[in-house]
């Protein structure tokens, strides 16, 4: 094997890494996401499964990935050596790398159920091929032999990486040898060339092009390529040249650009002759030309994605507080990527609840020093069923919960500090409570259709649960339907 010309990697100990949260799982293990405290970054740690006893398979592949060092490549930072929080038992080693915000093309068509954007689309069916194109152009060639969906991470702005070198090798020539017994055998089957299928099979850079040029479909058509078949279907079938079906490609190529000739790329890359298939270097060329002609209209189709990527966390956010009891009223929910420092406007207007029964009884709350455990929310305008607000040291004079709904609301409290610890602090000002700051002033504030109560000063916001009054509110008359 070539000896790459690279610094020996990093070693990254336990003591500098915090806040492990698992990302991703696959055949080989594990990957995390955690804190590296003294870079001041976030980074992912891919932990293997199975050990050999010198890890190996693991220094191998980040060999090949620091030969494969480019902008389109995932970048190696490190080999973690340590005890991972989880598993004191006994020191492992993992794969440092790069942490890409956006996670992998597989999660992005699962969010979407649908292609991306066609800008967006030719976008990454470019960056992909210039990540082929750098790995083919090496000396010897460095082949990554398991091109699919899930193998390209995206970063904040949706830019494309290859990731995953478990099976990467060099390519020292194209003699045909024996697969049997041979490490290098592995890979994703509906990707899979058909000549891979064969007992007598060494990879070439054809291989990986046959690859991409399924994965160019499934960029396409946001899909996966045979989902129902079983493996031994695809084993069979795939070699008498079977492929992912084109009748959605061709209804469509007809209102977008360049559409029809990306369909014809794809069709030379998934040839079943290994020699008629295009090099890395035509596919970079031909889709730089396609993306050329969406360019104009790439950064609103990227801002679209994201903001539907911010929904689905947001909501993905809520299904998880209601497991625990928080409802929405007590907490503020970001909006569109990209929205920061968001002014929460004028103090709002209060409404009334518990005991009254008409619009002219009010109930009187009493402020007073808020509880232990802050939270700090992130608020947004941008989410419709959501008003941004005001923050005001509210506290409720009415008997205390029972000790099941203190419980529920120490969990929601315990929930919402480890989960959301990295919301942004709503940027809110205290109104006419700014004049009288002192915790033993009485205040009356009218309240109704009320779901929750939050209790803090100008930098601490704490959530009360909601169930309490649940059983006891009513809507006032006057209140909005």
């Amino acid at each position: 094997m070539a000896k790459s010309n690279s610094p020996a990697p990093v070693v990254i100990g336990e003591s500098s890494l915090k806040g492990w949260t698992e990302i991703g799982e696959g055949g080989f293990g594990k990957i995390y996401k955690a804190r590296h405290h003294r870079w001041c970054c976030d980074v992912a740690i891919k932990l293997l499964r199975y050990d050999d006893g010198n890890s190996s398979s693991l220094l191998r592949e980040v060999e090949m990935m620091c030969l494969g060092k480019n902008p389109y490549v995932i970048q190696v930072l490190g080999i973690f050596e340590g005890r991972p929080p989880f598993n004191e038992s006994w020191t492992q080693l993992g794969l440092v790398m790069e942490f890409m915000d956006s996670g992998s093309l597989a999660s992005l068509q699962k969010t979407l159920n649908r292609p991306p954007p066609w800008p967006l689309a030719f976008r990454l069916v470019h960056q992909v091929a210039l990540g082929i194109n750098f790995l083919h152009s090496l000396t010897p060639a460095l082949l990554h032999l398991d091109l699919k969906p899930s193998n390209v991470l995206l970063d904040s702005s949706l830019n494309a990486k290859l990731t995953d070198f478990g099976l990467a090798r060099i390519s020292h020539s194209s003699t045909r040898t024996s697969k049997k017994g041979s490490e290098e055998e592995g890979g994703t089957l509906d990707y899979m060339p058909p000549e891979a299928f064969s007992t007598s099979y060494c990879p070439t850079r054809a291989s990986d092009i046959y690859s991409y040029g399924i994965l160019l479909w499934s960029i396409v058509t946001g899909k996966q390529p045979y989902p129902h078949a079983f493996s031994s279907v695809v084993k069979f079938r795939i070699p008498r040249g079977d492929r992912p079906l084109l009748d959605e490609i061709r209804r469509q190529a007809a209102g977008c650009a360049g559409l029809s000739v990306l369909m014809e790329l794809m069709m030379k890359c998934w040839s079943g002759i290994p020699s008629e298939r295009p090099s890395s270097f035509e596919c970079a060329t031909m889709t730089e030309e396609l993306f050329k002609m969406h360019k104009h209209a790439l950064l609103e189709a990227v801002r679209q994605v994201q903001d539907q990527l911010s929904r689905k966390e947001d909501d993905d956010l809520r299904r998880r507080m209601q497991r625990v009891g928080v409802t929405e009223a007590s907490v503020s929910f970001r909006g569109p990527a990209g929205s920061d420092n968001v002014p929460t406007g004028p103090s709002p207007v209060q409404e009334m609840a518990d005991g009254f029964t008409n619009h002219r009884e009010k109930t009187k709350l009493r402020a007073s020093p808020p509880p232990a455990g802050p939270f700090h929310g992130r608020v947004s305008p941008a989410d419709s069923r959501l008003k941004p607000s005001s923050v005001h040291p509210i506290h409720s004079s009415p008997s205390s919960p029972s000790t099941s709904r203190s419980a529920k609301g120490r969990a929601a409290k315990s929930f919402l500090k480890e989960d959301l610890q990295h919301y942004q602090r709503q940027l809110s000002s205290p109104g006419t409570f700014s004049d009288h700051p002192s915790p033993a002033r009485n205040v009356n504030i009218n309240i109704s259709n009320g779901v929750g109560v939050q209790i803090g000063n100008n930098n601490t916001m704490h959530i009360c649960d909601a169930a309490y009054f649940s059983e006891r509110r009513k809507r006032h008359p006057t209140a909005p339907q």
